[in-house]
């Protein structure tokens, strides 16, 4: 029997449809860079890409335009700011020329210069065993207190149903413990009834709890499962570079036929230190009824749900020679429809979590009543910690050409 958490993560989110009649923190002075991430050859937008501050947590990615805000704190004085993104050479660019200002930064594919290494593993199975005996080795053995940036949407076919957005304080327990994170929500805005659901009305489950649980490296019995890895057969992909650091690419696929969908896609592991730095994957969609019973958590009577694609990233980042959290992004597709009825609805739910600050030192959990419990619906809880005034050093993704749209039909909505 399958917990409720177990259900949680393996699905990345979790639905809930209903039919329908029709911490104080000190404010610093901060300089803001604005900019748009382009191949420099291609001219192609470069997508979630980890822009950071070296030597500290501070930290955004680029949007699905390849655009980006990063606000930095003036009394840092920091000089620069690191862009990198898998397959591309890592670029510095300095903030004094960066700040105030609208830009374009290209960055460049770099080649892959394979190292001598003393044991080169026998296939790709043995490649990914060595990194979860790494585990200890590459990733956090004390706690830490990360701020990050969710956002979570619903779509109807082209139409926004609702968005809502947090920062969010983070207590990332320990790797190789039995600790839980927790998330605290500290500030957050949403919008609602872009257009209006005519017949059904979607919930999102867990929200920013569900990013977490989607930390592989930490949850390895969850989600795709790789405290098992009979599930799967992997094969040895090409090599790509991440943060100037050479990878191996592990694809994977179901090997076995199981009571809960597996799933296809990739890890990426660092081949010096056997870490894994990425992961992509996507929910084995061909047995729908199986698909469907692990996205819905509730429905009403003689609605059928479809799920059409998943898409999930997980993605660390490396400092002090440790791999910590960095990005976590969910697309779920599926379309419902009535019986008896001839049209079907199409939906959309995309969640993402950036992480943009960490530090250690004297971490301590939350009190259990601020805690943002597994089974609370982010939308409905996210009003509570609005703060209009609030969002001004604080960095976010940037919103995507749709979302900021949408935002301003919310606006004008709410002005009315």
């Amino acid at each position: 029997m399958k917990t409720f958490t177990t259900n949680l993560v393996r699905t990345g989110i979790l639905l809930l449809l209903f039919a329908t009649i029709s911490a104080a923190k000190a404010q610093n002075s901060f300089v803001t860079i604005n900019g748009t991430l382009k191949d420099s050859k291609t001219g192609e937008k470069i997508r979630y890409a980890t822009i950071a501050v070296p030597n500290t947590g501070i930290g955004t990615v680029s949007n699905s335009d390849g655009e980006f805000t990063l606000k930095v704190n003036s009394a840092l004085n920091a000089e620069s700011f690191e862009v990198s993104h898998m397959s591309y050479a890592t670029a510095k660019f300095r903030i004094s020329e960066a700040a105030g200002r609208d830009k374009t930064y290209f960055l460049d594919v770099k080649p892959i210069q394979l190292k001598e290494i003393s044991v080169v593993p026998g296939d790709a199975r043995e490649i990914v065993e060595m990194a979860l005996r790494n585990i200890d080795k590459n990733y956090s053995a004390v706690p830490n207190m990360m701020t990050g940036f969710y956002r979570e949407s619903i779509r109807q076919r082209r139409d926004y149903l609702s968005i809502a957005e947090a920062v969010v304080d983070i207590y990332k327990a320990p790797y190789l413990t039995n600790q839980d994170d927790q998330v605290k929500i500290f500030r957050g805005r949403k919008g609602s009834n872009v257009k209006k659901a005519d017949t059904l009305m979607v919930q999102l489950q867990g929200g920013p709890n569900v990013s977490m649980l989607l930390d592989i490296v930490k949850n390895t019995d969850l989600s795709i499962a790789l405290d098992n890895l009979n599930n799967y057969q992997f094969e040895l992909g090409n090599v790509v570079n991440i943060d100037n650091r050479v990878n191996w690419v592990i694809n994977f696929s179901p090997a076995v036929i199981s009571e809960e969908p597996l799933y296809f896609g990739k890890l990426c592991i660092d081949q010096e230190t056997m870490a894994i730095t990425r992961a992509e994957f996507s929910l084995d969609l061909s047995d729908e009824g199986k698909a469907s019973r692990v996205f819905i958590q509730k429905k009403p009577i003689g609605l059928h749900f479809k799920p059409t694609s998943t898409s999930y990233l997980v993605t660390y980042k490396q400092q002090d020679g440790k791999y910590y959290l960095n990005y976590v992004r969910v697309d779920l597709k599926f379309s419902c429809d009535w019986k008896r009825r001839l049209f079907k609805n199409h939906y959309t739910v995309v969640s993402e979590v950036a992480i943009t600050d960490r530090r250690t030192g004297n971490i301590v959990k939350f009190a259990n009543s601020d805690v943002f419990k597994k089974t609370m619906v982010f939308a409905e809880k996210v009003q509570d910690f609005a703060d209009p005034g609030f969002w001004g050093e604080y960095n976010i993704i940037e919103p995507e050409i749709s979302i900021e749209n949408a935002i301003r039909k919310i606006s004008k909505s709410m002005q009315k």
